[in-house]
Order: C-alpha cells, then sequence, then structure tokens
C-alpha cells in the first residue's frame, strides 16, 4: 500500500520508518508500505512560499490556502498515474472527523493506501475539503497543533497488519478491539515478583497450567471483565454484532450480580 502525506513538516516522518518492528514494513526494494511525502511549501507560488493568510470574517489564526493543496493534490495524481497505480482516497485529520477505530484501520490496511493531509494553523479553506476530501478523521475529542502526529498513528496502525512486519502473524488478532473489546493482561518473567508490603505479586496460575482451553477461557473472561469495567459501550456493540457467546453471556451475567 501507499500513503501520500501532504505536511509542512515531512521531517517528522523520516525517523518513524527507521524505527521499532514496524520499520520492516518500509524496508526493501519492494516495501509493504511506500510513503511519500509532499512538503506544502514546495506547491506555494510567491517568493515567500506562502500557504496560508487571514481568514476572510475576521477572528484569530491564518487558514490554509486552497491553490497549494491543490497543486500538491495534481502533483500526487500524476504521480500515482505515471507509477500505474489509480487515485486513492483523501484523508484529512480534523477534530470535527469520525473517530479512529481499529475496523477503520483494518480495512484501510487492506486498500491500495491514501493521500493524507495534514492541517496547521486554524484550519484548511473549506473549499478544498468540500471539493476533494473523501473522509475526516479525528483521534480523539482534543485539537493537536496538526495533523502530521494523527497521520503517524494511522500509518503505525495500518503499517503493523501487512504481512511480515510483527514478528507473529497473530499478534495483531489478539490486540484491543480487533474483535470488539479490550485485551486482556499479559504476564511475563519473573513467575513471583517480590513485593516490598504484602504479599509476593505471582502470575495467574491458570497461565502455568499448560491448559490450552483454560487458557483461553480465562484470557476471553478478563477481556470482558476489563472492557464490562472500562468500556461498556463496546460490550452493547458486540452484544449487536452477534460477537458475544453463550459463554460470554453467562460471565457477563456474573459480573453484574456479583456484590
Amino acid at each position: 500500500m501507499r500513503f501520500d502525506v501532504v505536511t509542512l513538516f515531512p521531517e517528522l516522518f523520516e525517523p518513524f520508518t527507521r524505527i521499532g518492528v514496524t520499520r520492516r514494513a518500509f524496508e526493501g526494494s519492494a516495501p509493504a508500505v511506500q510513503l511519500r511525502l509532499w512538503p506544502l511549501r514546495e506547491f506555494a507560488d510567491d517568493a515567500y512560499r506562502r500557504v496560508d493568510d487571514r481568514a476572510y470574517g475576521g477572528g484569530p489564526g491564518m487558514v490554509m490556502l486552497v491553490e497549494p493543496l491543490e497543486r500538491a493534490l495534481s502533483a500526487i495524481r500524476a504521480d500515482q498515474q505515471a507509477a500505474g497505480s489509480g487515485p486513492t482516497p483523501v484523508i484529512l485529520f480534523s477534530p470535527a472527523g469520525r473517530p479512529l477505530t481499529q475496523q477503520r484501520v483494518t480495512a484501510l490496511a487492506a486498500s491500495p493506501g491514501a493521500v493524507l493531509i495534514c492541517g496547521r494553523y486554524e484550519g484548511i479553506d473549506q473549499r478544498f475539503i468540500d471539493r476533494h476530501v473523501d473522509e475526516e478523521i479525528s483521534l480523539g475529542d482534543y485539537v493537536l497543533s496538526g495533523g502530521e502526529l494523527p497521520a503517524l498513528t494511522l500509518i503505525d496502525a495500518a503499517a503493523r497488519l501487512q504481512a511480515g512486519v510483527l514478528n507473529d502473524a497473530q499478534s495483531h488478532e489478539q490486540d484491543s478491539f480487533s474483535d470488539g473489546l479490550l485485551d486482556c493482561p499479559h504476564y511475563s518473567r519473573p513467575e513471583v515478583l517480590a513485593s516490598a508490603a504484602g504479599e509476593p505479586d505471582a502470575v495467574p496460575p491458570v497461565l502455568l497450567s499448560g491448559h490450552h482451553a483454560q487458557i483461553a477461557r480465562w484470557r476471553r473472561e478478563q477481556q470482558l471483565r476489563l472492557t464490562w469495567l472500562r468500556r461498556p459501550e463496546l460490550i452493547a456493540a458486540a452484544r449487536a454484532a452477534g460477537r458475544l457467546s453463550k459463554a460470554d453471556e453467562r460471565f457477563l451475567a456474573q459480573l453484574k450480580s456479583a456484590p
């Protein structure tokens, strides 16, 4: 897949492709993920490389101009055509967008990619959004200084789903939200952790039993417990989607009836 990123700060992206396990997605002559950076100031048409101006109607902050963004997008489309690939959807990161979910990431990871527009300042001229943006995405109910961090988040989430990126192909299948619920707790060595006060902190015995069915059931119940306590709306969504078994429902009923 391919991401084309329109940004004022391309230097924020380059180290990301060389760090951590997801760097594998960008390595080799035929990488699983191609990352193309399009510095927006290169598409300005004046000596000052201006890409923003004051807002009509007054008010604080500057607004990103339509023309530099359109020139950048035209260059991306030409490059895609030269590479023999079709146009990919344009995504803008905005507090007004729909929240990013694992389901959306999974769908995007299986697609040819996207053009990512990283806004700055007070926002982007609405006419560019109306003309060209296919989808607006938000990371949450808060405001960031620009779209670069959301773009990196989306790229990372999609890159780790590509074949061969993670050490274990099943790793992402056990992540939080992959089946609509939060992930279960995980434990590693040592088996017993010393405590300065109170009883030693030990790994749950079921994880040491070697009984795979019991371990699987324990993990599922921990998923249900954690999700019920912290994100009950996800339980309702999983139920509506038919992802809860009879055993799941019995366990949830026990949680609700417990004092």
